[in-house]
């Protein structure tokens, strides 16, 4: 999710915090079990350290690689870290340096199809779905079909029970939360533009999901 329009720098919402609370033992483990029998890869680690080091070693030296916005990828340290100089072929860096008035849709062919895409979603039930929120909608091409491989770290308050409660989830927690930050950091709210629910990954070892036991992201 990102910013939309109007200056406002108050968010009107308040999130509820009954999602904001990091799941037991037994959810991670049914959703984990779940994940794997719909195509998507996922490991359970302790910390976003931890995350950080998994994800760096998942990907390849000199890949291309493309960091979607994330909060969590912010947190985690893994925004600075893929995007540094030097160790891949960092899609968001040219990005920056384009022009969009002039190079727009080379910006949109560029990021469409990277050959990584390291993000993360805002739900994860405990039967395997994954349900990922978003204002424009650029990362969730990639996402569903176009990245050759998907890397998503996830906090551990993101795991539901059901892909009813992930629905509420994004409106009533991921959504306030993300408003009030677009709200702050651009002057303008944000919205639940586009939905994207992943039931089944048909592709062996495209999506690798890392939960980490601790609150992280929206």
């Amino acid at each position: 999710m990102s910013a939309n329009s109007t200056a406002n720098p108050v968010s009107p919402h308040s999130p509820n915090l009954q999602y904001a609370h990091v799941a037991a033992d037994a959810s991670l483990t049914a959703a984990v079990e779940a994940l794997g029998r719909r195509g998507i890869s996922a490991t359970v680690v302790d910390t976003a350290a931890e995350a950080k080091d998994a994800v760096l070693r998942m990907l390849p030296p000199g890949a291309e690689v493309f960091t979607a916005s994330s909060r969590t990828l912010d947190v985690v340290g893994l925004t600075e870290a893929i995007n540094a100089p030097g160790r891949f072929d960092a899609l968001r860096p040219k990005l920056f340096a384009m022009d969009r008035a002039k190079q727009a849709t080379e910006m949109r062919k560029l990021a469409a199809a990277p050959d990584y895409v390291v993000g993360s979603v805002q739900a994860v039930t405990e039967q395997g779905e994954v349900l990922v929120a978003s204002a424009t909608g650029s990362q969730l091409g990639p996402y569903a079909a176009a990245a050759g491989h998907v890397i998503w770290v996830v906090g551990a308050q993101k795991i539901v029970p059901s892909l009813e409660e992930a629905f509420r989830r994004v409106e009533e927690y991921s959504y306030p939360l993300e408003d009030a930050r677009a709200r702050q950091v651009y002057g303008q709210p944000s919205l639940i533009g586009k939905l994207l629910v992943v039931e089944r990954e048909i592709v062996p070892g495209r999506i690798h999901l890392i939960i980490v036991r601790e609150s992280l992201g929206f």
